[in-house]
């Protein structure tokens, strides 16, 4: 009779723990990247999750083994509809309390953007004064950043009329006062996609993903299930620990618990096409549980996380690949879209 076994592989990755509910379904965006770009600009983008289709591409990528060939590659659409720049903020630094807000300059936002239903009570929209306060001490700025609002209303899929709100850092060059007035020039005024994305770029995908509930041990975690045959007398689903009559448990010990509805990040997905034309990515008869594409959009390779119609944060890639780093942004060449309806599937 041989040896038992005394060791097992690890179910399931730490990296992720606590597995709790996302705080919010616009997530915040923890860190920002150090680009130098030659000019001031903002750093990222809300948009909004419409569905997957498939499109065929010639591999640009040198390094690639594919490289010059047409392939197949699933890819996500994203409704990026303008965003509204509500308001300018800047932050100091202090090694005590790390980044600290020096003060904030709101504009008037326009009625037809609805922002009452975001934000109730908003106080004074005394923009001028405000501006000139926060140019008094731009000698302890540290980072520079604006409140931006997206207008679900110029989707086609979103029934919903409350604004979202991202804080977006403001970055490309490490001139204090060129960001600042960067961001004072798009105080009041609307923000495009274009002006901070282009096709063939990687970026950043942050999102909230899908919600499964409160769920046990062998899905959560990947435990296996004990053989229904054997004499166990407290269920074959019930994972190491469950049983146990300690006072505690070590927090490496997988438990049921909280499953999806995480804030999680997607690193470099790349923007295969910036477009405004929706009927040339919009399937018959619209996209399955989302509808149709009016506003501009942008196209990814491969998956994002989170449902339909969730919103999704993009940003400029925090560790780019190594392609990116050799040889800069490459533009796609899309050699077809698959249009066919979704309805069926």
């Amino acid at each position: 009779m041989g040896a038992r076994k005394k060791s097992a592989p690890k179910r399931g990755s730490l990296g992720f723990t606590p597995r709790k509910r996302a705080e919010r379904l616009v997530p915040r965006v923890k860190s920002w990247p150090e680009v130098n770009l030659g000019r001031p600009m903002l750093l990222g983008f809300l948009g909004y999750k419409v569905g997957m289709t498939h499109v065929y591409v010639v591999d640009d990528i040198p390094e690639s083994p594919t490289s010059g060939r047409e392939i197949f590659v699933p890819v996500t659409v994203l409704e990026t509809p303008p965003l509204f720049v509500l308001a300018v903020r800047l932050y100091g630094f202090d090694v005590n309390r790390g980044l600290y807000t020096l003060g904030e300059a709101w504009a008037e936002p326009p009625r037809e953007l609805e922002l009452e239903r975001r934000i109730p009570t908003l106080g004074s929209y005394n923009a001028e004064v405000k501006l000139r306060e926060l140019e008094e001490s731009l000698e302890f700025v540290e980072e520079v950043r604006v409140i931006a609002a997206s207008q679900p209303k110029l989707t086609g899929g979103l029934s919903k009329k409350a604004p979202d709100l991202l804080e977006i850092a403001v970055g490309g060059v490490e001139d204090v006062k060129s960001l600042f007035s960067y961001a004072v020039s798009k105080l009041g005024k609307e923000v495009s996609v274009k002006e901070v994305f282009q096709a063939g770029q990687p970026v950043d995908v942050i999102a909230v993903t899908k919600g499964k509930g409160f769920q046990g041990v062998v899905k959560r975690w990947g435990v296996k299930e004990l053989p229904r045959w054997h004499k166990h007398r407290k269920g074959s689903r019930s994972g190491p620990g469950a049983r146990s009559s300690a006072v505690g448990t070590f927090w490496e010990t997988p438990q049921a618990g909280q499953m999806g509805f995480h804030r999680r990040t997607d690193y470099n997905k790349r923007i295969l096409m910036i477009s405004q034309d929706g009927h040339g990515i919009t399937p018959a008869g619209g996209f399955l549980h989302y509808g149709l594409v009016r506003s501009e959009y942008v196209v990814l390779s491969g998956s994002v996380p989170g449902t339909v119609k969730r919103p999704i944060v993009l940003r400029w890639p925090i560790r780019p690949p190594a392609w990116y780093l050799r040889h800069g942004i490459l533009t796609p060449k899309i050699v077809h879209i698959s249009v066919q309806s979704k309805q069926g599937n």
